[in-house]
């Protein structure tokens, strides 16, 4: 079986928009604290529509949104009845916008997914089971409605993403294994960061590397360290917030305005993250660094909105169909520098 997803490494970069479960919240469509996708049920057209959005602005991955429809997370909120068809229906969404992409965007992809399933537990057979099962269910799914390949993403515990790994190998589609450390800079079962990716590489991933948790400035040195020790692809999808040596993932953030918290949860994370939020430019950045260090795999996590997309694609040298809408500040009623513009509003613009 030819692997869809090298081939299209060995030529060209791949960019993967990953922030649906946040920007589906902001858009009144989703849950915070559930973060369970029923839109795909819900409201199908509003889940196409943001994956031609994402399309638009560049991404040629077209993630199906079954993050957090596992059995498990099903359970919690009593709706174990809808597991299946929210998979199916999340899966057909990808495929129909994969097969019809924007005029522009090149390749497109439709990718299954699965992810942290938040009841692994270590030296514990029959959780370990009971999660493999819940992979192998989806993989499963995805196979059937023709994904091109399968995402494993937001693993704390390497243990369950070797687990996530077995299950996508087993059905014979290519595979993209990112993991997502906490706050101790190590995975929750022992394994470094480092040693986690090289084990998933000598496992046969396909793709290795990390999402969201993490901002640029905490995810990049591990990048840095996970491209330069292993062969195979590398993958690399921050969040956009301003995370820190001192607070590296976006689970402890505190208000850099110096204020308390306002949020009924009494933190940042979920919902009162905007303050802390990397502007276009510093997205942008990133992806070109990792770019340059021979990252092909780049995306952008929980918070992500189209308009990073299209920055990571710009930054790297790509031209999509929204770059057609980028910036040209040549004509702002103020700071262009336009001979049609007024001179007084230049003028004025020099002190506003």
């Amino acid at each position: 079986m030819s692997n869809i997803l090298l081939e299209k490494l060995k030529n060209q970069p791949l960019i993967c928009a990953e922030g649906y479960l946040f920007e589906m919240e902001r858009r009144g469509y989703l849950t915070s604290g559930e973060f369970v996708p029923e839109v795909a049920l819900e409201h199908p057209e509003v889940l196409e529509n943001l994956h031609k959005e994402f399309q638009h602005a560049g991404s040629n991955i077209v993630q199906a949104f079954t993050y957090n429809g596992h059995r498990e997370k099903m359970r919690v909120i009593n709706k174990e009845h809808l597991l299946e068809p929210l998979n199916r229906a999340a899966l057909r969404i990808a495929r129909k916008c994969a097969d019809n992409p924007p005029k522009g965007l090149g390749v497109s992809l439709m990718a299954g997914n699965i992810s942290n399933s938040n009841i692994w537990e270590p030296n514990n057979p029959k959780i370990q089971t009971q999660v493999k099962n819940m992979f192998a269910e989806m993989v499963k799914w995805a196979k059937e409605e023709k994904a091109d390949f399968i995402i494993g993403e937001t693993f704390y515990y390497a243990e369950e993403a070797f687990a996530a790994l077995e299950e996508i190998k087993k059905s014979g589609l290519p595979s993209v294994i990112t993991i997502s450390p906490m706050g101790e800079n190590k995975m929750r079962d022992g394994y470094t960061i480092l040693e986690t990716c090289k084990k998933l590489e000598g496992l046969g991933a396909d793709v290795v590397g990390l999402n969201c948790f993490r901002g640029p400035a905490t995810m990049l040195p591990y990048i840095k360290e996970i491209r330069k020790e292993l062969k195979c692809h590398v993958a690399a999808l921050p969040v956009p917030y301003r995370t820190t040596e001192k607070h590296p993932t976006f689970f402890n953030l505190p208000d850099n305005n110096g204020c308390n918290c306002p949020s009924p949860h009494g933190r940042t994370f979920p919902t009162a993250l905007d303050p802390l939020q990397c502007n276009r430019y510093e997205i942008g950045n990133f992806a070109k660094e990792v770019f340059d260090l021979g990252v092909k795999y780049i995306g952008v996590c929980c918070g992500a909105s189209p308009m990073h997309i299209r920055e990571v694609a710009e930054a790297i040298g790509l031209r999509v169909p929204a770059s057609r809408f980028r910036e040209n500040m040549s004509n702002h009623f103020m700071y262009g520098n336009n001979k049609r513009i007024p001179r007084h509003m230049k003028e004025y613009g020099k002190v506003a």
